[in-house]
């Protein structure tokens, strides 16, 4: 196995007026020693199958047990839908790099898609977080008119409006890089196609896409996150007022897993996307993403199945009726 990018993958260049536009591209391997490429691959292809394991599981006993029917379960099954998506957009590809010992070649409109649907997903996990925030709120804050205003629809509602917020930017984003002329340097310095990394590879001025970036980013990320903690700031202030020592804990305990989470999976991607593109380490940038894109799926089911009891006594019914079936 070679670890190495080969150039025997002749690239395939588009004539232009004024230069020569790339159509192909290869990922830069995470390292020359195959045994170190090796390793890193059973290391991905563990945490991609426990994080496939862990959210499937968090579906299903969501979907199967009639009692976590309820708003904040239905968020929760839906962020682990969008972490298995997730997940299958980045894992594969890699491990099948990583497997062969080269860098296979992924053609520009392939690399937009899979932009697109990066930040697509990414952007609805980010949202729907802030959504779970919201729900938190409303349960605690008021509990009287909870089951009136998260009502089924207005649940439906919110999955739907950050289901096509992050899509509308996920094809913004694609449809710049698609019109982006690259020249001579085909490798891409990263393990997936992400916006970042790529920009780097253009041969004219990318000004107006990193504006562009940093404001969806900004939206996807900031505002969301602004949301979250007022939220929580009503949530902490409310919780205070409690007078029983079990109902603080009962209610900090609901909480304390979905924040977790929230500062996860915003303080990876603000390392990312909010900072000036001068100082944007593509080194960094990779040991960063491996965190959001293999580690963070593991453990958000993980967080959720250790600090929620609900879950965890509905995985034990669940497990049971499965051991004592016939």
């Amino acid at each position: 196995m070679m670890a190495v990018v080969r150039r025997s993958h002749v690239p395939v260049y588009m004539e232009n007026k004024n230069h020569t536009r790339l159509t192909h591209f290869h990922f830069h391997p995470f390292s020359a020693l195959p045994e170190m490429q090796l390793l890193i691959f059973w290391a991905f292809l563990f945490l991609y199958l426990l994080s496939l394991l862990g959210n499937s599981a968090v579906v299903l006993i969501v979907y199967t047990e009639h009692s976590l029917h309820t708003p904040m379960y239905f968020f929760l099954a839906n962020l682990a839908v969008l972490e298995i998506a997730y997940s299958c957009v980045i894992a594969p590809l890699t491990l099948v790099n990583l497997l062969s010992g080269r860098t296979a070649s992924i053609s520009l409109a392939g690399c937009g898609t899979q932009m697109f649907f990066f930040i697509f997903l990414g952007g609805a996990d980010c949202m729907l977080l802030s959504v779970m925030a919201y729900d938190r709120y409303v349960a605690i804050c008021h509990p009287l008119r909870y089951t009136i205003i998260m009502n089924w629809r207005m649940c439906v509602s919110l999955v739907a409006v950050t289901l096509s917020m992050s899509s509308l930017f996920g094809i913004q984003l694609s449809v710049l890089i698609l019109h982006l002329p690259f020249c001579s340097n085909n490798e891409i310095n990263h393990f997936f196609c992400d916006f970042p990394a790529i920009l780097r590879l253009a041969c004219s001025d990318t000004h107006a896409h990193q504006v562009t970036l940093f404001m969806i980013s900004a939206i996807i990320l900031s505002v969301p996150f602004l949301l979250v903690c007022i939220s929580y700031a009503f949530i902490v202030m409310a919780i205070l007022h409690i007078r029983s020592v079990a109902g603080r804990q009962r209610a900090f305990s609901t909480c304390s897993s979905h924040l977790m989470v929230v500062l996860l999976q915003y303080g990876c991607g603000s390392l990312i996307y909010l900072r000036p593109s001068s100082s944007y380490s593509p080194e960094e940038g990779r040991v960063v993403s491996v965190v959001y894109t293999f580690v963070t799926p593991v453990l958000n089911p993980l967080i959720y199945s250790i600090r929620n009891k609900e879950l965890k006594n509905a995985l034990s019914r669940v497990l049971k009726k499965k051991v004592l079936s016939p």
